[in-house]
């Protein structure tokens, strides 16, 4: 008796390792469900009288779905500010490589002291605690 069920223990566990392989009859190439992307519908225009689209030009209602997701994320950039607008222009533009020249451990960077080494390393807090005093 001990013998059968040691057995039927060690058939079900190889089974039960066997259905996480990739190879042999289970495993087999499957489609990537997220890079299937549906067809806008066929829709006849109520007004016959538009100009037909130009040869090679994409079709309105067809458009990618990650720029679909994009757009209900996050939808159009919102309008700037005059101020925003002045601020820009006088700050210019960065490099492209900007980002990785101030990652650089070699970057060259100005000490501003302690105060600001402590702004930095203060723990983030939901403001209860702030206090500002006015005058001197």
């Amino acid at each position: 008796m001990r013998k059968i069920s040691a057995i039927l223990i060690l058939a079900g566990a190889s089974a039960m390792l066997a259905g996480c392989g990739s190879s042999g009859l289970l495993g087999r190439d499957r489609p990537d469900e997220f890079a299937v992307q549906r067809q806008a519908p066929l829709v006849i225009p109520p007004d016959f009288s538009l100009s037909p689209p130009a040869p090679g030009a994409p079709r309105p209602s067809d458009r990618n779905t990650a720029t679909q997701a994009q757009d209900a994320l996050f939808g159009n950039p919102a309008p700037r500010s005059e101020i925003e607008r002045t601020t820009g222009n006088r700050a210019g533009t960065a490099a492209n490589s900007i980002r990785s020249t101030v990652g650089d451990p070699q970057t060259n960077t100005v000490a501003k002291g302690s105060v600001t080494r402590d702004i930095i390393a203060a723990p983030q807090g939901d403001g209860r605690e702030a206090q500002a005093q006015a005058g001197g």
